[in-house]
């Protein structure tokens, strides 16, 4: 049955009562050349049994893979009770909570949710949630030319080191405004931002992007960075992994007055991998910037009768429907996931998640140690890491990954169409869900591939007479 209800008798009415002859000419400003010619390539509806068997086929394909993939979604252990709680109708099927009488409960997860961020962070506020952690970054960019009034132009200085996908949704989002994303090249001996390699009068510019770590799981020099930055009157953007700053320096001590604004991608607080989401995105700042911050803001305050109660606060409901006038148009709110991630937090405590950051670092650092007794493979960078890391094989890199899949193992990621000057390299990540057997198998399956690869292509080769 059609979602609209309306009969053939109603739409004539309807249609008679305007004087009009049919719904086409309701659209006849829009030129011909302009409009659809229907949806070709929609298949016709399918039955309920149909339907059924293509999910199940659909669900089998995505297999169990043993996976040493990062980039920016992380295989982290998620307790069971975080999505039991999640999934409860109070959390799954509640309103969107710009009627405070009726969402109490929700405000003060969300209320919470903030609370933990900006401790997580270092920073002074919160807002609760954004699309992911690359629109997020796209609005941080927004917030810093807004922000900083001070700079009469609209560049932006921009790693390549932050990750590719979040520097390409940053670029679609905010060029048509006319902001300048001008990218800053890495060091190749250690793939990071090298601060003595950035000049000493880079003009006027809105601010600096600081990945930390860097998409190759590289730690940047960011007291430095920052500290440069502030000096030539620029905002910072911090980029992170919200579960490295259980073990690193939080954006907020960056320097001597830390990052202005902080985002990313809540991904590794409890959401799945989910075969590429969703997520969420967070993002943080400074108490002087918070009239700036996209999205929703709850606030904790005080009834007549003293009792404590949780709101909307520093922008109206109307703020979000207020096309150019809003501060954004694209903030969408991932409540859902936040909810699961404030569970997550609660549940982990601060040593539960600094536990499991401490135990992935150390993971990728043997996994490491592993690969080095493995010809054709060596480590890239030489500067400290987080759980990531990028390697190098002397044969190309896609014939690996491809055997690799066959034996049920996600071996990484393959870096040469981001960047063509790391070829054959692969970004390889362990979290703390793999075991030694994990480490040891993925190793064996490499030597043996190795094996195989070296045995192909002695045979392929003429011989010489």
């Amino acid at each position: 049955m059609p979602f609209i209800p309306h009969t053939e008798d109603d739409v004539r009415d309807m249609l008679a009562a305007i004087g009009v002859k049919d719904i086409e000419a309701l659209f006849d400003e829009i030129p011909k050349e302009l409009r659809s010619k229907g949806l070709t390539e929609v298949p016709t509806g399918l039955s309920e049994m149909a339907v059924q068997r293509l999910m199940a086929e659909r669900a089998a394909q995505d297999s169990r893979s043993l996976c040493f993939a990062g980039g920016g979604a992380y295989e982290h252990h998620i307790p069971s009770a975080v999505w039991e709680i999640t999934t409860r109708g109070e959390f799954y099927s509640a309103y969107t909570p710009y009627q405070a009488e009726a969402s109490q409960g929700t405000l003060q997860l969300l209320y919470e949710y903030q609370t933990m961020m900006a401790s997580l962070t270092g920073m002074d506020v919160s807002n609760a949630s954004l699309y992911d952690g690359a629109s997020a970054l796209a609005e941080a960019i927004l917030m810093a030319v807004r922000a900083n009034r001070k700079a009469k132009s609209k560049r932006i200085l921009i790693p390549r080191t932050v990750h590719p996908s979040y520097r390409k949704v940053a670029q679609t989002i905010t060029k048509g405004q006319g902001i300048i994303l001008e990218e800053l090249d890495y060091d190749v001996t250690g793939g990071h931002l090298d601060p003595a390699s950035l000049p000493k009068d880079p003009g006027d510019f809105v601010a600096l992007v600081i990945p930390q770590p860097n998409f190759f799981g590289v730690l940047e020099e960011v007291d430095a960075l920052t500290d440069w930055a502030h000096e030539h009157k620029a905002l910072v953007i911090g980029v992170t992994n919200p579960v490295s700053l259980a073990v690193l320096t939080p954006p907020g001590e960056w320097g001597e007055i830390g990052a202005d604004i902080v985002c990313g991608d809540g991904q590794p607080l409890g959401i799945p991998l989910s075969s590429g989401g969703p997520y969420f995105g967070f993002m943080c700042c400074r108490q002087d910037y918070v009239r700036q911050m996209p999205g929703r803001i709850i606030g904790r305050t005080t009834d007549l009768d003293g009792k404590p109660g949780f709101s909307l606060t520093l922008q109206a409901r109307e703020q979000h429907i207020r096309r150019s006038k809003a501060t954004s148009n694209i903030c969408t709110n991932q409540g859902l996931l936040v909810t699961a991630a404030t569970i997550h937090m609660a549940l982990m405590g601060p040593a539960g998640i600094e536990q499991a950051a401490a135990n992935s670092h150390a993971n990728t650092m043997e996994l490491l140690d592993k690969l080095n007794g493995v010809p054709g493979i060596k480590k890239l960078f030489d500067r400290p890491l987080f759980h990531e890391a990028v390697v190098q094989f002397d044969r190309p890199v896609n014939e690996v990954t491809q055997a690799l899949t066959a034996q049920g193992i996600v071996g990484g990621i393959m870096l040469e169409d981001d960047y063509p000057e790391l070829k054959n390299c692969l970004l390889v990540c362990a979290t703390e869900t793999k075991t030694e057997a994990d480490l040891i198998t993925f190793v064996d399956k490499l030597q043996q591939i190795s094996t195989q690869l070296q045995a192909t292509k002695s045979s392929a080769e003429p011989k010489i007479a």
